[in-house]
């Protein structure tokens, strides 16, 4: 149960009830997401059961669902589309009302949770055998990632900045490498994750105190990136990210500052050069299923970014890692150990 970044307490609830449409699942991993730990994001809703990366056994079957079985392995989506607004007519599933306010119950970091009806309908996904519970957590994250880089178009060849190493800006290297970026560099103010950048497949790894638009053109041949993904909420790189984007290049947010940052941006510059500057959020049932085959093939490799494998008792620890930026990349729950 959390109640802040500091304060996680393992509390007893009753076993989810299911009605005759619903499911209920044992979680086998439960990855921490960097949203997990906005404190000022998550404590208006406190106290609450975090958790949204999981994988896990179905353990019983509503009387009226035909899709699934006791004992299916699932990835299961907290958040879904309605698929029938003008928002999700139009392709756009990830602004939908519905999509904002679905979710299981009570949350990722427990033993079982229920999942409702509509997110049987469209949010529980079978996991196939290639991928292991906790490669599975993975889902949901690069989904996000695919969503993003599918917004901007990423194409083969061009040059991308990510912005902040951590388990985001991770995902989007490898992303961007799978899909033909041609140089990749990435950014942080951590050696551990510069470094896991490199592993990555960056093509510079560059310090977030030096001068980044200078040493990005010292090392892309004279040229700032065509795409710069910001994977940060630090309102001190909004700045370095605009300056580092290229003629005709886009700047996405992929990553959200606290409600009262204002981000002032050079119009005039912008409107002569052609640059783009847009956001993503969240991720659309045809995006998991994406990811889940780009896992699958093993087109993008995640079980190295595992750092920590922790059980529910553990979850303060791993709030703590997640939450420092310190020599952690993915910490997982796993509550049935």
């Amino acid at each position: 149960m959390y109640y802040n970044n500091g304060d996680l307490r393992l509390e007893e609830l009753p076993l989810p009830s299911t009605s005759s449409g619903e499911l209920l699942v044992k979680v086998i991993a439960s990855g921490i997401c960097g949203s997990d730990v906005m404190e000022w994001y998550r404590i208006k809703k406190a106290p609450l059961v975090l958790g949204h990366e999981i994988t896990g056994e179905i353990v019983k079957v509503g009387c009226d669902v035909k899709s699934f079985s006791e004992g299916d392995r699932v990835f299961v989506s907290h958040h879904v589309p309605c698929n029938s607004c003008s928002y999700c007519l139009d392709g756009k599933y990830t602004v939908c009302d519905t999509l904002h306010t679905t979710n299981f119950y009570p949350g990722g970091f427990t033993e079982y949770l229920r999942v409702p009806e509509i997110n049987v309908d469209r949010g529980v996904f079978l996991l196939p055998e290639e991928i292991s519970f906790e490669d599975g957590t993975f889902i949901e994250p690069l989904a996000c990632v695919l969503h993003a880089q599918r917004m901007v178009n990423l194409r083969a060849g061009q040059s991308v900045l990510v912005i902040g190493s951590g388990i985001s800006g991770l995902l989007h290297i490898r992303l961007a490498r799978a899909l033909g970026a041609s140089r990749i560099f990435a950014t942080d103010i951590s050696d551990y994750r510069l470094e896991m950048a490199k592993r990555s497949g960056v093509d510079g790894p560059i310090h977030a105190e030096e001068d980044v638009p200078e040493r990005l053109k010292q090392l892309n041949d004279g040229r700032l990136a065509d795409l710069v993904i910001v994977c940060t909420g630090v309102p001190s790189v909004i700045e370095q990210a605009l300056k580092s984007v290229d003629r005709g290049g886009t700047v996405l947010f992929f990553a959200p500052s606290k409600p009262d940052v204002c981000v002032p941006f050079p119009l005039n510059d912008f409107w002569r050069n052609e640059v783009t500057v847009t956001t993503s959020y969240a991720a659309s049932p045809s995006d998991i299923m994406t990811s889940i085959k780009l896992l699958q093939s093993k087109r993008v490799e995640v079980s190295d970014l595992i750092t920590h494998r922790l059980s529910l008792s553990e979850a303060g620890t791993g709030f703590r890692l997640v939450a420092s930026g310190g020599e952690s990349v993915k910490v997982i729950i796993e509550p049935q150990r």
